[in-house]
């Protein structure tokens, strides 16, 4: 048989068919391959064989033996492929089989999804039916622990009273006993004097032994001492003296033994000199002698050098008898070179056309990746186009927008070996919107309108939300609140690091884009004034942050004695907030806004935690009122940005909350509790919403039932032992993304004639 391409394609291999691996004779089942051949079972070694035969040929003009040999060889390579046909109809059907059995166990494991699932149902149940039972269980303790704080109190008080009693008797009776303590002491401040003589005779003579110099004024001390016995009172007055010579004699016998150190570590330099010039000595003599054992080595190596000179002479002479000889060799391969060259000349074509080949095929590749970019852009400028849909979609439905961030861990929180009980799907649709949570061999998925990873920088979070920002300049009130629990970063979040520029936060960087605005809009005709208000809520008691006159740690009396302002919260018919006596300050730059921000920073209630080294103990509440007017249009706006951050919910028993920090902690879970209870019944579009249940829902009255564009930032933990708060935390953010608090409007109007007259 001749081995050529049958119909442009070339015969696979034996191993090729087979998968690329060998297939023995007890590795495949029989088959029949004909009734009259029987039962014929074929090896790698057999096909290769059939496959190389080749036609004998006798007689070249003997078409009749020819066509009966081929006829032969095709009936045994039919006999083949019937074979392999068999084999494969073989692999089919145990295929199938494979097929069927794993469709079994796929619905034998759907069925044991099914049964998960409803357990899974039944425990959701009956966990939140013990959740109820453990809020209310904590509202009874809640209860008995302030009734037993009231009773710990006026405990507390009756023990104070009594012991200011017996305080007083005892004073009385100190008293009396310091006076005849006085008495005796008088009586032994003589003898204890004379003691105090001796001590010092003693001390003196002491003295002389040490220092010899001074044994002359020591003499004339012990004269003077015995002379200063008969008046006693001249005599501390000596003592003093002596003291200060004393003094003056230490000090100087110091001076000497300074003068001794520095005269001691000028002889030891000396000597390490000394050491260093006797170190060099040695050097120049070990170098002496180097030398002449070099001169020795040369004089040997001359010597030698001379016999190899003559060695030389003699290659010198059989290298040119070699090279009379390459010569010869060097013009027969000058006669081959013409050939080799008309070779080369035939490579380089075909060199050519490869490199052609080449080219063609870079542009081939320079397209895809054009066409790859071009495919990227469109991406981006779809992803762009579906967050600014989807912002419409929310603006119209009036959700609340809900952005999950996750700060890094901590430095004493890496060590967990419970590993990272978070995980972000990469899906093309769950991409930075989806996160789960991983807890106790459970997964909890949640999806947001954005998830930002530990890795998300200040700044790519503040991008998210800046359009936001700009809708205050156009006449919209806008909400930005940042929830969570304690340490999980809040603060972070909305005030950033202070001193460190680029780890600014949402506040600031929301100023520096609203005043640059204002400086871009003003060639538009576009003037715009600013005010700024800034209060916190602290043990359901409101404080102004900017006022001249702080209050103080117990909120109803001012630092010098005047009572305290109570601050009333009042919201008018077109949805604005009102609060009275709250200082209000105009602002003209971003520097103002700033100092005004530290200064607030600074009178903010701040405290230390189990969980949390500077923890906020109560809620801020940021306002900055926008009044634009445009003077070629005569438009007015009239906007606002309200920025807060909450302080965090936690747990007694990890927070180890005491005293001032207990009532602290039990004021903010409540008033966060009052803002689930909001949350909850605005997702169910209840007739009532409990705003007035706290001051901080009744101040957020406006951003949660009103026309307002609302955002919500829920902060989490990544810490494994705080994965139950994070848990409830992004149930809480899942709840609030669901409501819908009506559509935001824009507040504009137009001046009257008069207005635009005056």
């Amino acid at each position: 048989m001749v081995e050529s391409p049958i119909n442009g394609r070339t015969r696979l291999d034996f191993t090729i068919v087979n998968g690329g691996d060998d297939v023995s004779p007890s590795s495949v089942p029989p088959s029949n391959a004909g009734s009259d051949c029987g039962i014929v079972e074929f090896t790698r070694e057999d096909v290769e064989a059939l496959l190389n035969e080749k036609a004998k040929r006798k007689d070249r003009f003997n078409y009749k033996e020819r066509c009966e040999n081929m006829m032969d060889y095709i009936r045994r390579v039919k006999v083949c492929i019937k074979w392999f046909q068999d084999l494969e109809m073989n692999y089919s059907l145990e295929q199938e089989r494979l097929k069927n059995s794993l469709e079994l166990t796929q619905h034998k494991c759907a069925e044991i999804e099914l049964l998960l699932k409803i357990k899974e149902e039944e425990l959701n149940s009956i966990i939140t039916e013990m959740r109820r039972n453990s809020t209310s269980l904590q509202e009874k303790l809640i209860k008995e622990e302030s009734e037993r704080m009231v009773a710990v109190e006026s405990l507390e008080i009756e023990r104070e009273a009594r012991l200011n009693i017996e305080r007083s008797h005892i004073t009385l009776s100190e008293d009396l006993g310091k006076a005849q303590r006085e008495i005796e002491n008088a009586n032994q401040k003589i003898s204890s004097l004379n003691d105090m003589y001796k001590q010092l005779q003693d001390y003196i003579i002491s003295l002389q032994q040490y220092n010899g110099k001074l044994h002359t004024e020591l003499s004339s001390a012990e004269d003077e001492i015995k002379r200063i016995e008969k008046e006693k009172a001249d005599a501390v007055e000596n003592i003093a003296l002596l003291r200060s010579q004393l003094t003056l004699s230490i000090s100087s016998e110091e001076a000497a033994v300074k003068h001794n150190e520095t005269l001691a570590s000028k002889v030891a330099s000396l000597r390490g000199e000394l050491q260093q010039e006797r170190d060099e000595r040695d050097d120049q003599l070990s170098q002496v002698q180097t030398l002449t054992f070099e001169l020795e080595k040369f004089k040997e190596a001359t010597e030698t050098s001379c016999t190899e000179l003559n060695k030389l002479k003699l290659k010198a002479n059989e290298l040119e008898v070699k090279c009379s000889s390459k010569d010869n060799q060097i013009r027969e391969l000058q006669g081959q070179l013409p050939i080799a060259e008309m070779k080369f000349q035939g490579l380089g074509i075909s060199a050519l056309e490869t490199r052609m080949e080449f080219e063609e095929k870079q542009k081939f590749v320079d397209e895809l990746q054009r066409r790859v970019a071009d495919a990227e852009l469109k991406v981006l400028e779809g992803e762009r186009l579906r967050k600014k849909l989807h912002n419409t979609i929310l603006e119209l439905k009036g959700n609340i927008r809900v952005f999950c961030r996750v700060r890094p861990l901590l430095p004493d929180e890496s060590c967990s070996t419970e590993g990272n009980i978070f995980s972000y799907p990469t899906s093309m649709e769950a991409y930075g919107r989806d996160i789960d949570l991983a807890q106790s061999s459970q997964k909890h998925s949640f999806t947001f309108d954005k998830v930002f990873t530990p890795e998300a920088s200040q700044e790519e979070v503040f991008v998210e939300i800046s359009q936001l920002v700009q809708s205050a300049l156009d006449g919209y009130k806008v909400c930005i609140f940042a929830y969570g629990q304690t340490g999980s970063g809040k603060t972070y979040t909305m005030m950033g690091r202070p001193g460190h520029p680029k780890e600014k936060g949402l506040i600031p960087r929301s100023l520096e884009q609203i005043f640059q605005a204002k400086q871009s809009q003003q060639p538009q005709g576009w003037k715009y004034e600013m005010q700024v208000s800034m209060l916190e809520i602290y043990n359901e008691t409101i404080r102004d942050l900017l006022s001249s006159n702080r209050l103080s740690s117990e909120g109803t009396r001012l630092e010098n004695g005047t009572p305290g302002k109570q601050y009333t919260i009042k919201h008018d018919s077109s949805g604005n907030t009102h609060i009275s006596d709250l200082t209000v300050v105009d602002v003209q730059s971003i520097e103002e806004v700033e100092f005004l921000l530290n200064q607030a920073a600074n009178s903010r209630s701040v405290g230390k935690t189990q969980m949390n080294e500077q923890s906020s103990r109560s809620h801020f509440v940021f306002t900055l009122r926008i009044y634009g007017v445009n003077e070629s249009t005569d438009q007015q706006v009239q906007g606002i940005l309200n920025l807060i951050d909450l302080a965090g919910s936690e747990r007694l028993s990890k927070s180890g909350s005491t005293g001032d920090r207990l009532k602290e902690t039990q004021a903010i879970n409540k008033s966060l509790s009052s803002l689930s209870d909001v949350i909850f019944a605005l997702a169910k579009k209840e007739d009532h919403v409990p705003f007035r249940n706290s001051k901080l829902t009744y101040l957020l009255q406006p951003c949660l039932g009103g026309d307002s564009k609302t955002l919500m930032f829920v902060n989490i933990s990544p810490d494994p032992t705080s994965a139950g708060e994070s848990l409830c935390s992004l149930r809480f953010a899942s709840r609030a993304n669901a409501c819908e608090i009506g559509t935001p409007r824009r507040q504009t109007n137009w001046r009257s004639s008069d207005s635009r007259s005056s």
